[in-house]
């Protein structure tokens, strides 16, 4: 029995967490490198401090997954977990950029990197769920509508989230310098609002959408749904692991050359635009023009953002229509590519706006098509575990990149950050010629 078409509207509140989670997410991504050296991190240690947040996707993820395929409460199915994550990290992004209150006890560096290990493990116990939740509820044909939804609303969130440090500063005269281990006010605030907007947001959705209840699933599967909640954990996650479909196997290559590129461009933007562009010295990390590269550093990642989630809304579904998810996805990953190595080539920071334009087409594609391609080939009994799985290879990549990472930038590129970039942009190609032989299962469906 086929699973009932939802609203719009329907569609759009069983996503508006993201806006929130992105918000955040923003914020760390845009922030967190120049929070980390202000603390005292040296350019090529970034890597080793955002190691931790893959770690904790790598682990936490499938285990999210696996519980929240067999929890029903009062809440409902992935709800608990939303809530759970949206407070969690709520409170790691009022305490980060405030770490140094707690130098009389440890180290602020530590304490930063600690608070960024908990916002990123909770942001991963909010965000599986809610991929696996537009897999619960929406037939084969609305499913590439419902993450280009949670796609435009991450653009939106990511966008404020990394033009907000710019716009307290520069719009309402919130200082954008610190002294020496101190962070600037309008970082400090636009966490403090970052917080909030995330609770807010899973709140929406907790109270705007309903989740099928175990029996309404059973009767919309092709499948008979087993409980299972008593198994043991480790022995049914090996299973499923051993037993993935093959499109997933195909899929995670795609996902470990495009992941290992992002995880690049997030940590080393922040040094690469300071030295590249702004002709900075590796050691300055506290005088006006850092901080002035920082803060365009967010508001280039708002671009990139912006332009995801236009693309998302106006140009992802029409395209996976007439040219299939696969080849969709080909050439936004070529454009991101592009737009990454362009940055060697930038002769002044406002270009790199355009370079943005390409990694936005790309990112939009990234947090889209390979879930929509990806969720035809599971079954619905093992949603959430396959796509918390499916997070390994998000995190892996990015894990490699971190251990590897620090050590190139130091002895293969001489402390220039902005080879790490280039590098980014290759992967985006590689992940591109890897999606030419991944088997869409159901695209004939999506193309009726």
């Amino acid at each position: 029995m086929e699973k009932p078409r939802l609203r719009t509207s329907e569609i759009w509140n069983m996503s508006v967490g993201f806006l929130g989670i992105q918000f955040g997410f923003a914020l760390q991504n845009s922030n967190a490198s120049r929070i980390l050296q202000s603390f005292g991190a040296d350019v090529h240690q970034l890597s080793w401090f955002w190691i931790v947040a893959p770690l904790t996707g790598m682990i936490i993820q499938p285990i999210i997954g696996h519980y929240s395929d067999h929890t029903w409460n009062r809440l409902g199915r992935r709800k608990p977990y939303f809530l759970a994550g949206a407070l969690a990290a709520g409170i790691g992004l009022v305490l980060m950029p405030n770490a140094g209150i707690f130098a009389a006890i440890l180290p602020a560096l530590w304490v930063g990197a600690g608070m960024l290990m908990i916002m990123d493990a909770s942001f991963n116990v909010a965000m599986e769920p809610f991929r696996a939740l537009v897999g619960d509820k929406l037939p084969s044909d609305q499913r590439t509508a419902g993450f280009a939804a949670q796609t435009v609303l991450i653009g939106i969130g990511a966008v404020v989230g990394s033009w907000l440090p710019y716009i307290l500063a520069e719009w309402f005269d919130v200082s954008k310098t610190a002294s020496e281990n101190d962070i600037p006010s309008n970082v400090i605030l636009s966490f403090i609002i970052g917080a909030i907007i995330l609770v807010g947001s899973i709140l929406w959705t907790i109270f705007t959408t309903k989740e099928y209840d175990p029996q309404e699933l059973a009767m919309y599967s092709t499948e008979e749904i087993q409980e299972n909640t008593k198994k043991d954990f480790f022995k049914s996650l090996f299973a499923d692991i051993a037993s993935m479909p093959k499109t997933m196997k195909q899929l995670g290559w795609v996902q470990f050359f495009s992941w290992f590129g992002l995880f690049g461009m997030w940590v080393y933007s922040t040094p690469a635009i300071a030295q590249h562009i702004y002709g900075l010295k590796v050691d300055d990390t506290h005088s006006l023009a850092f901080n002035e590269a920082s803060n365009w550093v967010g508001i280039i990642f708002g671009v990139y953002n912006l332009v995801s989630a236009i693309y998302a809304f106006l140009f992802l579904p029409v395209m996976a229509k007439k040219l299939g998810r696969k080849n969709t996805h080909i050439i936004s990953l070529i454009a991101g590519g592009l737009g990454l190595i362009s940055f060697y080539f930038a002769p002044n920071k406002e270009f790199l706006i355009f370079s943005m334009v390409g990694v936005g087409m790309a990112w939009a594609s990234i947090l889209a098509m390979p879930y929509a391609i990806l969720a035809g080939s599971l079954p619905p009994s093992k949603m959430g575990v396959y796509m918390g799985i499916f997070n390994l290879f998000i995190t892996i990549p990015q894990i490699c990149n971190a251990i590897i990472g620090g050590p190139m930038v130091k002895e293969v590129y001489d402390n220039h950050a902005v080879y790490t970039l280039v590098v980014s942009g290759f992967c985006f190609f590689l992940a591109a010629i890897a999606t030419h032989y991944v088997e869409d299962k159901d695209e004939v469906v999506l193309k009726s």
